[in-house]
């Protein structure tokens, strides 16, 4: 009797072993599916720019007359594009048609504050559950301070001394060759994502004139917010045992470990705010801690320089040196940051104690979120804008 229970038991048990691992499968299909919408959500929020702008978009960079203004210029284009990539790529091409190298630079700086924009937009998916949104909020603005650091550091030191122009410069010499070795479109995310971006089109493409462009933005940042909040709670179950050892030995097992995932990552979607983008869920859930996801930013910051590089590669004539030297520029503005910031023990905890202070005081008051986003990324922005042609 007994061994015939113990049989009876075990077919039943089988099955629903079967059911269980069939329903973690599902469960990944369905990560899977919504990480392919955030990256649709993130592309579609700068198509839709692009598609309200028009042909004005380069406009952006067109009145930047002294280093301060190509910075706020650099910072606030990218947070409309939602793309350091298109950002930095448009510089490359600018630098290529004559843009000065000291206009260019600080641009290029604004653009990696302007990037981190898209990570605390997706913590607002957390911001039901207020334990949840402090840690989310403070995964996603510690990449934010850590940039706006990084800017206040190394700026002044370029503008007085030029040590990364100089570096860039000799080094674009001994890397350039007449030889055609355009590498400007390898971007295999961008095929990836044409049915989806295609899709948010036809959407919109009934709607007159800038409309359909809002409306991209709009649909966007929906998605966004559905996607981070409906992921979460996916993967709150599923990262345990040993998916979450995997996620781990990643990311969370010490920095070189985490630069390196960020800038691995980074290079394959060929977008930091991606990148910063999918982390953020997890430190929300409690997955990583804000000093586990801080290296991976970091990363995040070296990878997204890949993309004008590779842009660097399609300009040639007499000013392929000066673009590529533009492109260098962006990496070695993110290799001194991480070497000056978070190699010195004493400067290190800087950006994660702004980011936790921060979020303590959002979680308290949203409206703090509110004044965070509006003034760094587009208010002190535009008064320093205005300012300075006023002066």
């Amino acid at each position: 009797m007994s061994g015939a229970s113990g049989t009876s038991s075990s077919l039943h048990e089988l099955p629903a072993g079967e059911m269980g691992n069939h329903h973690r499968w599902l469960s990944w299909l369905t990560v899977l599916g919504l990480v392919y919408l955030l990256l649709a959500a993130v592309g579609g929020i700068g198509d839709g720019f692009k598609a309200a702008a028009g042909e004005n978009a380069r406009e952006l960079f067109a009145f930047a007359s002294n280093p301060l203004i190509a910075l706020v210029v650099g910072l606030v284009a990218t947070a409309l594009i939602q793309s350091s990539s298109t950002v930095t790529s448009i510089i490359v091409g600018l630098v290529a048609g004559g843009l000065p190298l000291s206009i260019a630079i600080p641009m290029v700086m604004g653009a990696n504050i302007g990037t981190s924009l898209t990570s605390t937009l997706v913590s607002l998916g957390h911001v039901r559950n207020g334990e949840e949104f402090r840690k989310a909020f403070a995964a996603a603005t510690v990449h934010d301070s850590f940039n706006l650091c990084a800017v206040a550091l190394l700026l002044p030191i370029e503008i007085l001394f030029r040590p990364m122009e100089r570096l860039s410069a000799a080094l674009a010499q001994l890397l350039y060759s007449d030889a055609s070795m355009s590498m400007s479109d390898v971007n295999f995310m961008k095929t990836l994502l044409a049915p989806a971006s295609q899709g948010l089109h036809l959407l919109t493409s009934w709607l007159p004139g800038i409309s359909a462009g809002i409306a991209l933005i709009v649909i966007g940042i929906s998605l966004i917010l559905f996607v981070v909040s409906r992921i979460g709670k996916i993967l709150r179950t599923l990262l345990v045992g040993k998916a979450k050892d995997i996620m781990h030995a990643a990311v969370g097992k010490g920095p070189i470990a985490g630069m390196a995932s960020g800038t691995a990552i980074t290079v394959l979607v060929q977008s930091s705010s991606t990148t910063t983008a999918l982390i953020v869920p997890l430190a929300g859930t409690g997955v990583f801690s804000i000093r586990q996801i801080y290296p991976f930013t970091l990363g995040a910051n070296i990878g997204t320089t890949i993309t004008a590089l590779l842009a660097a590669t399609a300009i040639h004539g007499p000013m392929a040196v000066t673009a590529l030297t533009i492109a260098l520029v962006h990496l070695f503005f993110n290799l001194f940051a991480i070497a000056l910031i978070y190699g010195i023990p004493v400067t290190r905890n800087i950006p994660i104690y702004m980011a936790e202070t921060l979020a303590e005081l959002a979680q308290r008051n949203k409206l703090y979120v509110i004044g965070y986003i509006v003034g760094v990324f587009f208010l002190i922005p535009l008064l320093l804008i205005a300012m300075s042609r006023l002066f």
